[in-house]
């Protein structure tokens, strides 16, 4: 198929590349020259704008954004459904909360404009392994998609999860697993490094993926990690978060749902931001005041 590609950064780019490699034909624009040129190379046709890239286009068009999620998204769609006409698609794979999606697709509805979420996950590893896909909007938008979404995916890892926000929804709570997941892992290694065995966690990392209960594909990139640094000197143990798990632990919240994994993943990645926090400071002040326990003094 034809397909419009908005964003060309880590994913994106990947995904313009992946989609050449299935014969696709595929125009892309990015803010960064840079990327255009790349995937110009791979045989895409570059835009150096959106109205440029929907002129290059036929009609029903079909356009792909992958730029970050709140008002770059926002952007985006606000300037294509000026540009594009009924029967036209837009299909957002980035990480953009549910509700916004179901927002999105209502107004889009509205001008005749059909409108997909797409949930996103592979990584930087999408264009060797492919993307794992989840899918939220009208069936008929759905199929009209399914061509690049075949490409996209590796076999049976792309789902037409339901209607409007499904996708992304879906995505919110895979992302919420994903931290907890991180976070068990996190403290398992940290065990086995603080042990008097000297374990290499690499060989370990291996070792669990061979028919282990707990074998993942965060496990194999482990073994690559400490591969590449055994102890993880060059890291500083400073870890963000790009939204999608307060979203989650917020959706467990108002439906009064148990998630304890996920909230305490969440709130370890932010004590993670801290140096020498207050909360630290105020529990060795009380113990030294209750008990007279030693302080390290600052």
């Amino acid at each position: 198929m034809e397909i419009g590609l908005v964003g060309l950064g880590k994913m994106g780019k990947n995904m313009a590349l992946r989609l050449r490699g299935g014969d696709h034909r595929v125009v892309a624009t990015d803010c960064d020259p840079e990327p255009i040129r790349e995937v110009e190379k791979a045989g895409a046709v570059g835009a150096d704008s959106l109205p440029a890239l929907v002129k290059h286009l036929t009609v029903p068009r079909t356009i792909w954004i992958m730029v970050p999620a709140g008002e770059p998204t926002e952007q985006v769609v606000d300037e294509l459904s000026g540009l594009l006409a009924q029967g036209d698609l837009i299909i957002d794979g980035g990480n953009s909360f549910y509700k916004d999606s179901i927002r999105r697709a209502a107004r889009l509805t509205r001008q005749g404009i059909g409108f997909l979420d797409a949930g996103t996950s592979g990584g930087v590893w999408g264009l060797e392994v492919g993307y794992c896909l989840m899918v939220g909007g009208r069936e008929e938008d759905f199929r009209q998609a399914e061509p690049a979404l075949k490409t996209l995916a590796p076999p049976q890892g792309y789902l037409h999860a339901g209607p409007s926000g499904a996708g992304h929804f879906v995505k919110m709570v895979h992302n919420g697993i994903e931290y907890a997941m991180m976070q068990s892992y996190a403290e398992g290694f940290e065990l086995l490094q603080n042990s008097d065995f000297g374990l290499h966690l690499g060989d370990i990392s291996h070792l669990w993926n061979q028919g282990s209960v707990i074998r993942s594909w965060l496990l194999e990139l482990s073994e690559r990690m400490f591969a590449e640094d055994p102890h993880l000197e060059a890291l500083q143990g400073y870890v963000q978060d790009s939204g999608e798990g307060r979203w989650a632990l917020q959706e467990a919240i108002d439906g009064a749902v148990p998630a304890p994994a996920l909230a305490d993943a969440l709130f370890a990645r932010f004590r993670s931001r801290q140096e020498n926090s207050f909360s630290n400071r105020v529990l060795a002040g009380l113990r030294q005041q209750f008990g007279g326990h030693a302080v390290k003094k600052a």
